[in-house]
C-alpha cells in the first residue's frame, strides 16, 4: 500500500510556518544565536537556534481555515501547557489544515497520532524545581499530566478529534524518523486511513546541555569563530552540533484515502528502514548507517543512481559526519558524486527528537519548489568527491530523495521520498 504525505506544518528558529520556512531555506537564513546559560557554570554550550517571538494565541489564530471550534478547543486545552507542547500543537494545526482533514470525512477512529520524542518537558520540570523546594504545594494543578510525554498525545488528540491508534516513540536524535516509520506502518497495516506524526520539540534543561558539552558533542568552544558559523556540517573545522528548538508535523495517508477525498499529494514515502547497532554509546557506526540507506532504497524499488538529493543527518560532529559520508559512498557506489547533499541542521541547529520530521518537511519543500538549500558554513569540505551544496541555494530537480537520522544508542534510520504532484496519485 503506497503511503503519501498530504499535509505539513513546522515551527522552528527560522520559520513560524511552512511558507516562512521555505523562504528561510532558500535564503540560507541561520537561526543560531547566543543564549544565556548562567545555570551551567559557564562550561556548557552558549549557542542555540531557539524559537523566538512565538505566540501560542497568534499561531492558533493564523489557522483561519480550521473550524472556529477547533481553534477555541486548542486555546482551552493548551493555554496553560508547557511552551514546547504549545509549539507542537501549532505545527500540528498547520498540517491538519494543510491536509484538509477538518473536512475529510475520515472517521475519528481511522485517524492515528504518533508523537516522536522523549524527555520532552525536562526544562519545564527543571524550571519548577526551586519553587518546589521552597513550597511543594506550588506545583501547578496539572503538573502530573504535563510532565509526561503522553500529555502531547492526549492534548493533540483531544483538540483534533483523533480516536484511532496513538502513542509516543523515542529514538534519541532519530526519533522523528522513527515516528515516520511507525506512522507508515499504521497506514500500511490498515489500522488507520491517515496518521499525524509530530516531531516534538525537545526543550533542553541547563543540566542536559551541560551533559552534551561534557561528552564533547556540542559546538561553541572556539570563541574567535563568529557565532552563526559554529554549526559546520561536513567542514574540516566542524566541532559539534548546536542545539535547535523546533517542531514539525506531517500527515501520512494511504494513497487510496487521498484519492477518495481528492487530497493533494505532496510526496510519497517510497521506502524506509530502521535498525539498531547493538551499541549503547554515542559513537556512529558506518555499517549500520549504510544498511538502512541500502534497505530504504531497495524497498522504494529504485537504484542508488536514482537518488538525486540527500538530506544528511550531519550534525557537524567530526565522527558523525565522516561515518555518514563513508556510508553514503558504500551505498551509492559510482553514483556517489551525483546527488546534491546538504544538512538542514546548519540552519536550524539540531532539533534533536524533532529533527527527522523537520528535515523530512525540508526535503519535501525543496523537492516541490525545485531547489536545494545552502550549506552556509561549508568552507573546507571534508570530501572532494561529494556534491555538497555550497553557500548559496541551487536550482534542482529532485525525483527521489534520501533523508537520514541517526541517534545515540545505535539508532539508524533512513527514508526515501518521491516527489508527488497530483491529486490522490501515489506511485
Amino acid at each position: 500500500m503506497a503511503v503519501v504525505v498530504t499535509g505539513m506544518g513546522v515551527v522552528c528558529s527560522i520559520g513560524a510556518d511552512v511558507p516562512s520556512f521555505v523562504r528561510a531555506l532558500r535564503k540560507g537564513r541561520c537561526g543560531i544565536q547566543p543564549v544565556p546559560d548562567t545555570d551551567a557554570g559557564g562550561t556548557a554550550n552558549r549557542l542555540a537556534a531557539v524559537v523566538r517571538g512565538f505566540s501560542f494565541d497568534g499561531g492558533v489564530a493564523r489557522r483561519r481555515l480550521l473550524p472556529e471550534s477547533i481553534r477555541r478547543d486548542a486555546l482551552r486545552a493548551a493555554r496553560r501547557s508547557p511552551r514546547s507542547l504549545q509549539i507542537d500543537l501549532v505545527a500540528a494545526l498547520e498540517a491538519f489544515e494543510d491536509a484538509r482533514l477538518y473536512r475529510s470525512g475520515i472517521p475519528a477512529d481511522r485517524l492515528g497520532l504518533v508523537v516522536a520524542g522523549h524527555n520532552l518537558t525536562s526544562n519545564y520540570a527543571y524550571d519548577l524545581q526551586d519553587k518546589y523546594q521552597d513550597n511543594p504545594a506550588y506545583l501547578p494543578a496539572r503538573f502530573a499530566l504535563h510532565f509526561m510525554d503522553t500529555d502531547h498525545v492526549g492534548t493533540l488528540s483531544q483538540v483534533l478529534g483523533i480516536k484511532g491508534e496513538g502513542y509516543t516513540v523515542g529514538g534519541a536524535s532519530a526519533s522523528g524518523n522513527v515516528g515516520i516509520v511507525n506512522a507508515c506502518r499504521l497506514v500500511e497495516s490498515d489500522a488507520v486511513d491517515a496518521c499525524l506524526v509530530v516531531g516534538a520539540m525537545t526543550d533542553l534543561s541547563p543540566m542536559q546541555r551541560q551533559g552534551f558539552a561534557a561528552i564533547g558533542a556540542v559546538a561553541g568552544a572556539e570563541t574567535d569563530t563568529p557565532q552563526q558559523e559554529q554549526s559546520r556540517p561536513f567542514d574540516e573545522d566542524h566541532e559539534g552540533f548546536v542545539p535547535g528548538q523546533g517542531s514539525a508535523c506531517m500527515v501520512v495517508e494511504s494513497v487510496e484515502s487521498a484519492r477518495r477525498r481528492g487530497a493533494t499529494v505532496l510526496a510519497e514515502i517510497a521506502g524506509y528502514d530502521l535498525k539498531l547497532d547493538g551499541n549503547s554509546l554515542a559513537d556512529p557506526r558506518e555499517e549500520g548507517e549504510a544498511k538502512v540507506m541500502r534497505n530504504a532504497i531497495r524497498q522504494a524499488g529504485i537504484e542508488p543512481k536514482d537518488i538525486s538529493y540527500v538530506n544528511a543527518h550531519a550534525t557537524a560532529t567530526p565522527a558523525g559526519d565522516e561515518a555518514e559520508l563513508h556510508a553514503l559512498r558504500r551505498v551509492l557506489g559510482t553514483s556517489f558524486s551525483v546527488p546534491w547533499v546538504n544538512s538542514t541542521k546548519g540552519l536550524t541547529g539540531h532539533c534533536l527528537c524533532a529533527a527527522g520530521v523537520v528535515e523530512a518537511v525540508a526535503t519535501i519543500v525543496q523537492m516541490r519548489h525545485g531547489f536545494v538549500h545552502p550549506n552556509v558554513n561549508l568552507k573546507r569540505p571534508i570530501d572532494d568527491d561529494c556534491r555538497f551544496v555550497g553557500v548559496r541555494a541551487e536550482p534542482a530537480e529532485i525525483g527521489y530523495a534520501l533523508s537520514n537520522s541517526f541517534g545515540f544508542g545505535g539508532f539508524n534510520t533512513s527514508i526515501v521520498l518521491r516527489r508527488g504532484d497530483e491529486r490522490g496519485n501515489g506511485r
